[in-house]
């Protein structure tokens, strides 16, 4: 089973602990609505554990593999690309995963893209909420 195979299978079963051993410790996560990344195990994990909270009817619909250049130090590793689909805030989510690994098979770099913009909005202001309700982001955060 791959790590992208894993990785899909922790999801699915929501299990955060599966994701923990799926992670490099200083893994980043790009996400749709902030412009720098979430970096670190502790801070990504927390946000899976609010993503997980947060998607309604979330599946995966295709998977595609390959190598990409990573954003954080411009070298080419391998990838997944893992689309899927669901529904924030009765918002209907199209989106992809792009999974970047290091040499021993752990994810270290995570770039989620979406469509549409109402949905990418909806997906923001829903994490937001999470993750301050979590300890995560200051609670003045969600009122920017």
């Amino acid at each position: 089973m791959t790590a992208a195979d894993r990785f899909r299978d922790a999801v699915d079963r929501r299990d955060i602990a599966a994701l923990d051993e799926l992670f490099t410790d200083d893994v980043r996560f790009y996400s749709p609505v902030k412009f720098v990344p979430f970096e670190g195990k502790p801070m990504v994990l927390g946000l899976f554990g609010v993503l997980l909270r947060t998607f309604e009817d979330f599946r995966y619909v295709g998977q595609y593999d390959g190598t990409a250049e990573t954003s954080a130090d411009g070298t080419s590793a391998p990838s997944e690309v893992l689309l899927f689909r669901a529904t924030v805030g009765g918002k209907e989510i199209h989106g992809i995963d792009l999974l970047h690994f290091a040499e021993d098979g752990r994810i270290k770099e995570f770039t989620v893209m979406v469509r549409p913009q109402s949905a990418v909005h909806a997906l923001g202001e829903a994490v937001l909420a999470g993750l301050v309700a979590d300890g995560l982001a200051p609670a003045s955060a969600a009122g920017q």
